[in-house]
């Protein structure tokens, strides 16, 4: 590279490079905003002799995370591959010491599949894990082992390529294999990861050898690639039902500790559920020997790399026929689907607005009409005065995938209010989708049906609904050999005159305060629960007792009822269960909470907490939560409080 001085080295003199700047005059570069922040290193995006780059400074406080960084160094100016995350300079002199890497556009393959619901075909899967085969094999050719492969060290180019980065916990195998358990010193911390005395890399990534204190080898390298390419094809975090990032030590429902996942992994066999339909069965069964519990019967990157040749050759071959034959299918179709209309779909499609269209579609020839007359004639001599107010939080986890809606004199009704809960589950589009579509479906068969029959028919269209256009947004992204089945649990509250009526779908809750006391408002659906396992099991799914606790059928959920999870259905049913009340003077105000809130928290507890609180309703919501998160609730949490009795100006304020 032109133009560097003979003197390239660190401030040591221990790293040199004949082809990348190690040290910089400050007016070449400028930090701009902040990309990742981790406990060792923050990311930022930065401009270096004006070209756009990625700046990673590490946090220097100690001398071994300043060897470390020249450790780091030293090996990043032998690696030259097109799939690792490429060094384009450094500045490794006090005061500032920084690696300048090239910028990748599309950001983590975790953001992708995880935060955007990025949905690779096939091939596109093939073709990034081969990628990162190559990359893997050319490192460990020069006797490098990387030791935290996983999604979010996966950077994608516009060409949706993948570039391994992080070299932090990188290191040479002879290295490795002069360490004993006596003489173990972890080299860093992994980002987002697990650092416990022997064992560094990311949890639900480790292999199992390492889980168990063992030396980290190539085989282990190979482990993590597994878990990482199933969750490409399968767009699930390992050991959950969620499609949003989740914390390493969580399993399933967030449920394992660290100590039960590690001892699960490395003692039991525990692996993330296999992708299935479409996929070549050779892939599956190269991913099943390439986390095998035993290192031996693991291949090497060498014999992968050729394996994956030959699935890719194989797969175009199979398909080329199908793509004929769709081809001719669609020049003789009267409709066709311009690359620009797929292009606008995919990024244009909104799940809140889908469910709005949704209800809107059998919406038409009541204007006219009102909702539940006769009810609103009965019982004239008492109506709840009503105030009301929510909380939403994301809590413990990186994503939100609660939704609610507050609808209060729904339809200028003065006297009849509709609130409601979804927490959605492997991904968030369900709960999008039904937070939009139940009320509109509830206003619909109000006209024609009683409040109890309304809610009944507003779940279980909602659901059926939901079926159909997630059917068809898979038809349209071309992503029907995925198995994404999202869901939600739900819970409406609908208010008709001094009539309550509540409606559940799964595990939220919503209790009244009744004459000073906690009065239940609704049932947990839980494959727990005797009555609710044996309905499933009549259907035909199996339960079978997994974490602690029953669940139901491949995903391992612990509801039994839900909108959404077409891959479960008829045994996991959208029909909710409805409890109706007179309300009274007794009656002092109704809580609803997804079950983030009452995983921590008793029935008495959230009585005591709101009677204890300024009397406004979205700050008792607020308080609810916060004290949820205090508590340890790793789940969002969604508070909806509703006052039934007029609260003085006194009680607000004080």
């Amino acid at each position: 590279m032109s133009g560097i001085l003979e003197s390239n080295t660190c401030f040591r003199g221990c790293c040199s490079s004949d082809a990348i700047r190690l040290h910089l005059p400050s007016s070449c570069y400028s930090l701009h905003s902040t990309i990742a922040r981790g406990s060792e290193s923050t990311v930022f995006e930065a401009k270096l002799h004006g070209r756009r780059v990625a700046a990673k400074k590490p946090v220097l406080s100690t001398t071994d995370a300043l060897d470390k960084y020249h450790r780091e160094l030293q090996l990043l100016c032998k690696l030259d591959h097109p799939g690792l995350a490429k060094l384009v300079a450094a500045h490794s002199r006090p005061p500032d010491y920084l690696f300048f890497f090239e910028f990748y556009e599309m950001g983590s393959l975790a953001h992708k599949l995880h935060m955007e619901e990025w949905n690779p075909s096939v091939h596109e899967a093939l073709v990034i894990a081969y990628d990162l085969a190559k990359a893997l094999c050319y490192m460990h050719e020069l006797g490098v082992v990387h030791r935290d492969v996983k999604p979010g060290n996966i950077l994608l180019d516009k060409k949706i390529h993948p570039h391994l980065a992080d070299f932090g916990l990188a290191s040479y195998k002879q290295d490795l294999k002069q360490v004993s358990e006596e003489n173990w010193k972890s080299s860093g911390k992994p980002t987002g990861g697990f650092h416990k005395k022997n064992m560094v890399g990311t949890l639900i990534y480790m292999a199992p050898e390492v889980l168990r204190n063992g030396i980290h080898t190539e085989k282990s390298d190979v482990y993590s690639f597994a878990i990482s390419v199933n969750e490409l094809l399968t767009g699930v975090v390992p050991y959950t039902d969620i499609r949003a990032e989740a914390q390493a030590h969580t399993v399933l429902e967030m449920s394992f500790t660290e100590q039960k996942l590690t001892a699960a992994i490395a003692s039991e066999g525990l692996r993330p559920i296999l992708a299935q339909s479409g996929i070549p069965a050779s892939l599956l069964a190269l991913i099943q020997r390439s986390w095998d519990s035993t290192p031996a019967l693991r291949p090497y990157f060498n014999e992968i790399t050729k394996e994956l040749e030959e699935i890719m050759k194989d797969f175009i071959k199979e398909n080329v026929n199908k793509s004929l034959e769709l081809l001719s299918s669609s020049q003789s179709s009267q409709y066709q689907s311009s690359p620009n209309v797929l292009s606008h779909f995919q990024e244009d499609f909104n799940w809140f607005t889908q469910g709005d269209l949704a209800s809107k579609r059998i919406h038409d020839g009541f204007a006219n009409m009102k909702l539940w007359p006769n009810f609103l004639h009965e019982s004239q001599h008492y109506r709840p005065t009503l105030s009301w107010g929510s909380f939403a939080t994301c809590g413990r986890r990186e994503n939100m995938e609660d939704t609610h809606f507050l609808l209060p004199q729904m339809c200028n009704e003065k006297d009849i209010h509709v609130f409601g809960i979804f927490d959605g589950h492997r991904g968030s589009a369900a709960a999008e989708f039904s937070v939009r579509a139940l009320p509109g479906f509830l206003q619909t068969f109000g006209y024609t049906s009683s409040p109890s029959d309304a809610l009944y028919e507003a779940f279980v269209n909602t659901d059926v609904a939901f079926k159909k256009e997630l059917a068809s947004y898979c038809t349209v992204r071309r992503v029907t050999q995925k198995d994404w089945h999202p869901g939600c649990t739900a819970l409406t509250s609908l208010i008709v005159g001094n009539k309550l009526f509540v409606a559940n779908a799964g595990d939220c809750r919503a209790i009244l305060c009744r004459a000073g006391h906690p009065f239940p408002m609704s049932k947990e659906h839980l494959a727990s629960c005797h009555e609710e396992r044996m309905r499933v099991m009549s259907e035909g799914m199996e339960v079978k007792w997994q974490v602690n606790t029953w669940r139901v059928g491949p995903a391992a959920l612990e509801v039994t009822r839900s909108i959404g999870d077409g891959d479960l259905k008829p045994a996991v049913t959208a029909e909710p269960e409805i409890i109706e009340t007179s309300l009274s003077t007794a009656d002092e105000f109704l809580v609803m909470g997804s079950d983030g809130l009452w995983d921590v928290m008793s029935n008495e507890e959230v009585i005591s907490i709101v009677r204890d609180t300024v009397k406004e309703p979205s700050m008792c919501s607020k308080r609810l939560s916060t004290v949820a998160t205090e508590r340890g609730s790793v789940d969002n949490i969604t508070v909806i409080v509703v006052f039934l009795l007029p609260v003085s100006t006194a009680e607000r304020v004080y």
